[in-house]
C-alpha cells in the first residue's frame, strides 16, 4: 500500500494537533503554569489515600488495607496498583505528555476519531464528532468535581467499539488490538457503572450486526469475529485480574451487596430505590441537550449585571456585599434534580446534525445509534419512568449497583456525534437536490424551531423551583424572570449556531464553499459554543495552585491529636461520614468513599448515628456521657474533633483500647438480634457472637498490646490469665484476613457485628493478622504478562495496517 502524505497522513495529523491545542489553550493555566482543577471529589480522595500513597512511596509495597478510613476497610477502591503496571506510562505516552487528568478529553477526541474513520467518514468531518463528543458540559462538569476515572471511561468507549466495528469489517488484528487496548484501559479505570454502560452500547451494536448476518447469512464471519473480540476480552481483563478480582470479592460486603439486616427496607441486593434514583432527570430536562439554559443550568448562576434579581434586591434594602454573593451564586435551576453542576449540553450543532443523521445515515447505523440515545434518554430519567426503570433495576443483572443514573446521558452523548456525523458524510453523497432542502429544513424546524417555540413562549413555564419556598415573594418572583431571561437568551444563540451552520451546510452542498471549508467553520462554531457554555463550570477560577495545600493545612486540633503516638481512632464530628480530611493524619472513624463496608454503613445508620446525636445532645447540656458511646468506645475512639482549635479536642477516657479481653459473649442468631446488643451493651465487658456461624468461644481474661503496625500487619502481644476470646478493635473482612497464634493458624470470628476475634490459649502469645488476599498475590503475573500482550498486538496490528501486502487494509 503506497502512502500519500498529503491525503493519507496530513488530514490525520491535522486532526490531531487541533485537538492537542484545545485542550492546552482550554486548560493553558494547567498545561503551562501547573496549576491544578480545584476537584472537591480528587481533595477527598487524596485525604482518603494519604496513608495508602505514603507506604508506597516509603517501601515500594502496596498496603492493600486502608485502615484510616470507616475504621478500615480493602484498599482497592481507594488506591490500588500492582507491581510493573505499565497502564500509566502508556497513558502518558497516548497523550503525547498532557498533564491529568486533561488528557483524557484528548484521548477521547482521538478515539471518537478513530471510530469515525472507521465508519468511513472523511476526516474534516471525523474531527467535529470529535471535538463535539470529548468538549460537551458533562465532561467538563464531571473533571471540575473530580470524577477523573468517570471521564477517561467515557472517553475510552469509541476505541472500544472502533475495534469491535473494525473486527466485524474483517479487519481482524487491527480490530483485536484496538478493542482489547481500550477494554483493558478502561477496565483499569475501573468506573464500573461507565462499563456497564459500555456493554449496554456493545450488545445494542451487535444485535444491529446480528440482524445484518440473518439477513446476508453471513455467520461463519460473525462467528469469527465474535470469537477474536472473546480473546481481546479475555486479554483485556487478564490485564486488570488483580483489579478485577479483589473488586469482585469485596463487592458482597460493600454498601452494593445484599443487607445482612431482615427489618432493613432495601432491596435484597444492591441499593435502595431511592438513593439510587435520587438524581433523576426530568422529562423535558433532557432538552438541555438542545438549550443548555432550559431549567436554569446549574444549582447556582452568576447572573448577568443589573438582572431582575439585583434589581428586586437593591430596591427592597439589601446591602451591596450581600446582594453581589446572592447575584453571583443565584438559585437558578428548576429542574426535578436535588442540585445539578450544570446542564447536559452537547452541542446545538450536534443536535441539529443528529436530525439529519435520522434522515440521512445508513439503516443499520440509524438504528443502532438512534437505540442507544433512546436507551440512555430513558435511563436517565429514573423516577420520572418508574415502570420502565423499576422494572430494568429489578430485572437487569448488576444494573441495581449503581446510582446517579442521568449518568446514562453519557450514552446519548457519545451516540448523538456518531449519528451525526455520518447523516452528514451520507447527506454529501447524495444528490437530491429536492431531498437536500426538504431534509435541511426539517433538521432546521426539529431543532432551531424548538428552540424558536421556546424564545417565543417561555412564558408558558412556570419557573418555579422548591428552592424558592425560602425567600420572600418579591425576590421569588425576581428569580423566575432571570430564569426566564437565561432559557431565551440560551435559545436564541441555539437558533443562531444552527442557522449558521445549517448555511454552511447548503453553501457546501451547492458547491459555494468547499466541504473543508464548510466543516472548519462548523468545527470552529462548535468550538465557541462549548467553550463558552463550559467555560462557566470550569474557568480559570477552577484551575489554583495546589488546593490541596490549603485543604489539608494542619490545624491546632490534628497537632494535639498529633502529639499521642498511641494507635487508636478520630471521631470528627462535625461531618464524619462524608469527610476524608481527617483520614490525611488519623485513623478516623469516618471517611468518604461510595462503597464503604455494609457492616459499617449498617452500623453508622443504626448505632453510630443515634449515638453521636444523644452524645452531642447531653453535651449541649454539659454531660460527656463517654461511656454511653458504646459502639465509639469499641472502635477505639481515643479523640472526638469538633472544630479546628485545639480547644475543639475531647479525650474519650472510656475507649476500649487496641484489643480487650470480654468476661461475657453473649450467643446471638441473627443479625438484627446482633446489632441491637451492640448499640446498648457495655462493649469493654460484652460481646457478641454468631453461635450460628461460630459456635460458643469461652471467655478469658489478661492483658493485650499492639506492638508492631503496618496498614495490612498487626501484631500483638498477649498475656492471657485465662485463655478464652479476644476482641480487636478492628474490621471483619473475611477475603485475606489471616491470623496465627504462636505461630500456628488461627481462625479469626466476627465478633460485635463487625469487628474481628480471635481465641488465645493461657499464657503470653504471639497474634499476628495479616492481610494477603489470594485475589490479588495469585493474579498481579498474569497483569503484567496481557498487558506487555496487548501493547505488543496494538504496535503489530497499526503496523501491519500499513504493511503493502496487508489484506485487511
Amino acid at each position: 500500500m503506497q502512502i500519500d502524505f498529503k491525503k493519507d497522513i496530513l488530514p490525520h495529523l491535522g486532526g490531531i494537533v487541533l485537538f492537542y491545542l484545545v485542550v492546552l489553550l482550554y486548560f493553558s493555566p494547567v498545561v503551562f503554569d501547573g496549576k491544578i482543577i480545584f476537584q472537591y471529589d480528587i481533595l477527598q480522595w487524596e485525604g482518603a489515600s494519604k496513608e495508602i500513597l505514603d507506604y508506597r512511596a516509603a517501601t515500594g509495597e502496596e498496603a492493600l488495607w486502608a485502615s484510616r478510613m470507616f475504621s478500615g476497610m480493602p484498599a482497592y477502591l481507594v488506591s490500588f496498583e500492582v507491581p510493573g503496571d505499565i497502564t500509566n506510562a502508556l497513558t502518558k505516552i497516548i497523550t503525547l505528555g498532557l498533564p491529568h487528568p486533561v488528557n483524557s478529553l484528548f484521548f477521547g477526541m482521538v478515539a471518537m476519531y478513530i471510530l469515525l474513520l472507521s465508519f468511513k467518514v472523511r476526516p474534516e468531518f471525523s474531527i467535529l464528532g470529535a471535538i463535539a463528543f470529548a468538549f460537551n458540559t458533562f465532561h467538563l462538569i464531571s473533571l471540575d468535581a473530580g470524577h477523573n476515572a468517570k471521564i477517561w471511561a467515557i472517553c475510552l468507549i469509541p476505541l472500544i467499539l472502533a475495534g469491535i466495528h473494525l473486527t466485524f469489517q474483517r479487519k481482524f488484528l487491527l480490530g483485536l488490538a484496538l478493542f482489547a487496548f481500550g477494554m483493558m484501559l478502561q477496565l483499569k479505570f475501573n468506573h464500573l457503572q461507565i462499563t456497564y454502560y459500555t456493554v449496554l452500547i456493545v450488545v445494542i451494536y451487535g444485535i444491529g450486526e446480528l440482524v445484518h448476518v440473518y439477513r446476508t447469512k453471513l455467520f461463519g464471519h460473525f462467528a469469527k469475529a465474535l470469537g477474536i473480540l472473546v480473546i481481546g476480552l479475555i486479554l483485556a481483563v487478564g490485564a486488570n485480574l488483580s483489579r478485577f478480582m479483589t473488586v469482585l470479592e469485596y463487592s458482597p460486603y460493600s454498601t452494593r451487596g445484599p443487607s445482612n439486616l431482615g427489618s432493613a427496607n432495601v432491596s435484597s441486593s444492591g441499593l435502595d430505590k431511592d438513593y439510587a434514583f435520587n438524581w433523576s432527570q426530568g422529562k423535558l430536562e433532557t432538552l438541555t441537550l438542545l438549550v443548555p439554559y432550559l431549567y436554569g443550568g446549574g444549582s447556582t448562576e452568576a447572573l448577568p449585571e443589573n438582572s431582575r434579581t439585583e434589581q428586586a434586591l437593591r430596591s427592597n434594602g439589601i446591602d451591596a456585599a450581600q446582594t453581589r454573593d446572592f447575584v453571583k451564586n443565584a438559585r437558578t435551576y428548576w429542574g426535578d434534580q436535588p442540585g445539578t453542576g450544570g446542564p447536559i449540553y452537547g452541542g446545538a450543532i450536534m443536535v441539529f446534525l443528529f436530525v439529519l443523521g435520522l434522515l440521512y445515515a445508513p439503516k443499520r447505523q440509524k438504528a443502532v445509534f438512534l437505540s442507544i440515545t433512546i436507551l440512555s434518554i430513558l435511563l436517565a430519567w429514573g423516577k420520572n419512568l418508574e415502570w420502565f426503570n423499576y422494572t430494568l433495576f429489578d430485572i437487569l443483572p448488576g444494573y441495581n449497583k449503581f446510582r446517579a443514573v442521568t449518568m446514562g446521558l453519557s450514552m446519548a452523548l457519545f451516540a448523538i456525534p456518531v449519528l451525526g456525523v455520518l447523516g452528514l458524510e451520507n447527506m454529501f453523497k447524495s444528490s437530491s437536490k429536492q431531498q437536500f432542502n426538504k431534509n435541511l429544513l426539517i433538521a432546521l424546524g426539529s431543532t432551531a424551531g424548538l428552540a424558536a417555540f421556546f424564545w417565543l413562549f417561555a412564558g408558558m413555564f412556570s419557573f418555579r423551583a422548591p428552592v424558592d419556598s425560602n425567600f420572600p415573594n418579591w425576590l421569588a418572583e425576581a428569580l423566575m424572570d432571570d430564569r426566564k431571561a437565561m432559557l431565551k437568551s440560551s435559545a436564541l444563540k441555539t437558533i443562531i449556531f444552527i442557522l449558521l451552520s445549517a448555511g454552511l451546510i447548503w453553501a457546501a452542498w451547492m458547491k459555494k464553499l468547499s466541504v473543508q471549508l464548510a466543516a472548519l467553520g462548523m468545527t470552529l462554531l462548535l468550538i465557541v459554543d462549548l467553550w463558552t457554555v463550559n467555560r462557566r463550570y470550569l474557568g480559570e477560577d477552577s484551575m489554583q495552585y495546589n488546593p490541596s495545600v490549603q485543604f489539608f493545612s494542619i490545624t491546632p486540633a490534628d497537632e494535639k491529636i498529633l502529639r499521642d503516638k498511641d494507635y487508636f481512632r478520630v471521631l470528627n464530628i462535625e461531618n464524619p461520614f462524608n469527610d476524608a480530611r481527617t483520614s490525611y493524619y488519623h485513623h478516623s472513624i469516618g471517611g468518604y468513599h461510595g462503597a464503604k463496608m455494609k457492616r459499617y454503613q449498617e452500623l453508622i445508620e443504626n448505632v453510630l448515628g443515634p449515638e453521636m446525636q444523644a452524645f452531642v445532645q447531653k453535651a449541649q447540656e454539659g454531660d460527656f456521657d463517654w461511656k454511653g458511646l458504646h459502639a465509639l468506645n469499641m472502635l477505639n475512639t481515643k479523640y472526638i474533633m469538633a472544630g479546628r482549635g485545639e480547644n475543639a479536642v475531647f479525650l474519650n477516657p472510656e475507649a476500649n483500647g487496641v484489643a480487650w479481653f470480654p468476661s461475657e459473649v453473649k450467643n446471638v442468631i441473627t443479625n438484627d438480634e446482633e446489632i441491637s446488643l451492640v448499640a446498648n451493651m457495655d462493649t469493654k465487658s460484652m460481646a457478641t457472637v454468631n453461635e450460628k456461624e461460630y459456635g460458643k468461644p469461652k471467655t478469658g481474661s489478661g492483658m493485650v498490646n499492639l506492638i508492631n503496625k503496618k496498614p495490612y500487619r498487626l501484631e500483638y502481644e498477649v498475656d492471657a490469665f485465662e485463655g478464652g476470646l479476644v476482641v480487636f478493635s478492628e474490621v471483619y473482612y473475611p477475603k485475606g484476613w489471616k491470623a496465627s497464634v504462636n505461630g500456628n493458624e488461627a481462625s479469626i470470628i466476627r465478633a460485635n457485628y463487625l469487628l474481628r476475634g480471635i481465641e488465645v490459649p493461657q499464657g503470653k502469645s504471639t497474634v499476628v493478622m495479616q492481610f494477603e488476599p489470594d485475589s490479588y498475590f495469585k493474579t498481579k503475573s498474569v497483569v503484567v504478562i496481557m498487558q506487555y500482550l496487548i501493547s505488543a498486538l496494538l504496535v503489530i496490528g497499526i503496523g501491519y495496517s500499513f504493511y503493502p501486502g496487508n489484506k485487511e487494509t
